[in-house]
């Protein structure tokens, strides 16, 4: 499959099919992102955002299909892969602190049997400094408040120092401040030149957000730059009748939120 452009491909899949028993969860996936961007991944719920994610994480075996990133299969680039996973998806009772979370996205730079040294430790109180959670450095994970957990997550990948992101839902229960200092990041991240993939729920900041969008709906419905795809004609594609709910209800709190009676 030839690259639509000129820039080298981060992700790319070729007819990639996901099956959950005999439910399908992806069918047919083929796309190509380029490097450099922040793309977010959206749809309705069991559209299969989670789903692809996962897959390119080789945590989810496909039915068929490939996925390679920089050309590559995954084992070839995994060092170079940065995972953030849901937050109600994590065992927050674990008995670990947040700096041995963090600490543990060194362990793909340790070489068999090595312990972390000066620079690794050097390097996880850098990131949770960056995402402003040194003071809890030596708190057990369940102690953090929602915000400051997806933050030691986000720490965690960071440390890493890979080329690409993928974040699976990180917005979803953190408060304004955490949100922002997410979207700093993200941004900081793309003028590195790195790459990030963001499940995405809410539709009223996807282009302020976002510079390339993923849509799915289990098939691809579109994937491009954000300015010429995100638009009226997709999301009716992708969300169908919901869309229409959905943009009465954002009108109507967009409405209160500026005093303008209904």
């Amino acid at each position: 499959m030839e690259s639509k452009t000129d820039q080298p491909l981060a992700l790319q899949t070729h007819e990639l099919s996901v099956n959950y028993d005999s439910v399908p969860a992806l069918w047919d996936v083929s796309l190509e992102v380029p490097t450099g961007v922040v793309a977010g991944i959206i749809g309705p719920n069991g559209a299969g955002k989670t789903t692809l994610i996962k897959t390119a994480l080789g945590l989810i075996t496909p039915l068929s299909g490939k996925v390679k990133f920089f050309g590559q299969s995954l084992s070839s680039v995994r060092q170079r892969i940065a995972y953030v996973p849901q937050r109600e998806s994590v065992d927050w009772d674990f008995p670990i602190t947040v700096r041995d979370l963090v600490l543990m996205g060194r362990y793909g730079h340790l070489k068999l049997f090595r312990r972390p040294r000066e620079a690794d430790y050097a390097a996880v109180h850098e990131y949770l400094v960056k995402m402003g959670i040194e003071q809890f450095a030596n708190r057990q994970i369940s102690q953090l408040s929602g915000g400051q957990q997806q933050r030691a997550f986000l720490a965690r990948a960071l440390v890493q120092e890979a080329d690409i992101y993928l974040m699976d839902e990180p917005f979803v229960g953190v408060d304004l401040a955490t949100r922002s200092a997410i979207m700093t990041l993200l941004h900081q991240l793309k003028a590195q030149g790195k790459t990030v993939f963001v499940v995405h729920h809410e539709l009223d900041n996807v282009n302020t957000y976002f510079d390339w969008i993923i849509m799915l709906n289990i098939r691809l419905v579109a994937s491009g730059p954000t300015a010429t795809t995100f638009n009226q004609e997709m999301l009716k594609s992708c969300y169908g009748k919901s869309y229409a709910l959905f943009d009465e209800a954002l009108k109507m709190s967009r409405n209160l939120q500026s005093g303008i009676p209904e």
